[in-house]
């Protein structure tokens, strides 16, 4: 795992001769493309401090990045320059991260996690569908309760059964028997394909799906699966505070991964990274959008140039090492703050290798954990657990106070 660190100047020459290779609107007779720099009547293109904000300025010159760009062949050249920088992304993503095989992935900046994850279920409902003539009712997705609400979304969407299994409360542990019987069940009912969607890192307790134990369950069992990795809170972090781990391209089960560079990486929204082995985009491909030069391969389409240019620059700002050190900041965070609910005796869950904390709700009170704006497992129900989690701007400061309130009720419970 390492990628260089770069300079201010040297990251803002690599995004300039980028735009240089971009078609400029000003310049060049475009006549056929529906799209143009942004309005300058309302965003200033001459604005002195962009010639030292690379991001802005690509934000500005408004490259389209339809398309994946990994897969080679034809693809809009107009935009070139800036597509290069998302391919060498996608590719320090999937080769120094989850260590996958060099030029052995392909991937794309989507709009966020959910978009990634829905990307993955449909190429592996296409995939069944093509490989094994499967109908759309033999096909299950399989995640666990904790797993991110886009799953069920999903296959929704696409018309797939879902098989949800429940997790040990105290724990947030897979339930491994639940899981063979509920495989089994649906087998018996017809179901003869599944996708598996493993958690790095559920987004509400920072949990991590035990993934050799699940791929030692479904291969005894002879189940025909598909893995996908929910990684897109997890994804900037685990790898690094918990390098010897199962979650990468090594593990032969694993497809494909989501990753979210506006979590950890503090990038704009819209920059989700979907990241699988080669050989299954084209199972998604669009082949109607016959005007895009390569077809469509993605949910979204049109996409902003500028979201993959920000993750480029965070990457290269710190480097491997940089950034590593940042992460175990934050997970040193969270271990302080669990340190102090050990000693006030606060129930709470929480993965030693990531910064999120789920405090049971018999510990906090509703009105400190909105004082704070912890995040609560149900709006729709009695909440049973609030969520923090430990990010950059989280200072000293408010860690003390949000102990002190609660120590404070602890007082007043047992005055009471």
């Amino acid at each position: 795992m390492h990628w260089p660190k770069l300079t201010s100047d040297k990251i803002k020459k690599r995004i300039i001769e980028a735009l240089t290779k971009n078609v400029n609107y000003r310049k060049t007779p475009i006549l056929g493309v529906p799209a143009t720099y942004l309005d300058p009547e309302v965003f200033y293109d001459d604005a002195p401090f962009l010639n030292n904000a690379p991001f802005l300025s690509t934000l500005i010159a408004n490259p389209n990045h339809i398309g994946c760009h990994t897969l080679g062949g034809d693809t809009e050249k107009l935009f070139k320059g800036t597509q290069e920088i998302e391919k060498e992304l996608i590719k320090l993503c999937a080769e120094q991260i989850f260590y996958g095989n060099p030029d052995a992935q392909d991937g794309y900046i989507a709009s966020g996690g959910t978009e990634a994850n829905i990307e993955a279920l449909w190429i592996y409902r296409n995939f069944f569908i093509k490989q094994y003539n499967a109908q759309p009712n033999e096909i299950a997705l399989i995640y666990s309760e904790d797993s991110h609400y886009s799953l069920a979304k999903g296959s929704n969407i696409l018309n797939i059964n879902s098989i949800k299994i429940s997790v040990e409360p105290t724990n947030r542990i897979l339930n491994l028997l639940e899981l063979e019987k509920k495989t089994e069940l649906a087998k018996a009912n017809g179901i003869k394909h599944f996708i598996v969607n493993m958690n790095l890192s559920t987004t509400m307790f920072g949990s991590v799906d035990d993934i050799d134990k699940v791929t030692m369950l479904l291969n005894r069992k002879n189940i025909n699966y598909k893995l996908h990795v929910d990684a897109a809170f997890g994804g900037f972090i685990y790898p690094f505070s918990n390098p010897e781990n199962s979650y990468t391209f090594k593990n032969p089960y694993i497809t494909s991964f989501t990753i979210d560079a506006h979590k950890m990486l503090q990038t704009p929204y819209g920059t989700g990274i979907f990241l699988i082995r080669k050989g299954y985009m084209q199972y998604v491909r669009t082949t109607e959008a016959q005007y895009v030069a390569g077809t469509d391969h993605t949910l979204c389409g049109s996409r902003s140039g500028a979201n993959a240019i920000a993750v480029w620059m965070v990457l290269h700002n710190y480097g491997s090492e940089g950034w590593k050190t940042k992460m175990q900041t934050l997970v040193d965070k969270t271990t302080d703050i669990c340190y102090q609910l050990d000693e006030i005796g606060i129930r709470y869950f929480r993965n030693p290798y990531l910064n999120i904390i789920a405090i049971h709700a018999s510990g906090i009170s509703g009105s400190v954990a909105s004082k704070y704006f912890l995040v609560a497992d149900s709006y729709e129900h009695e909440p049973q657990w609030w969520k923090i989690v430990v990010m950059p701007h989280i200072t000293r400061g408010s860690i003390d106070s949000f102990i002190s309130d609660l120590k404070s009720e602890i007082k007043i419970k047992q005055r009471n």
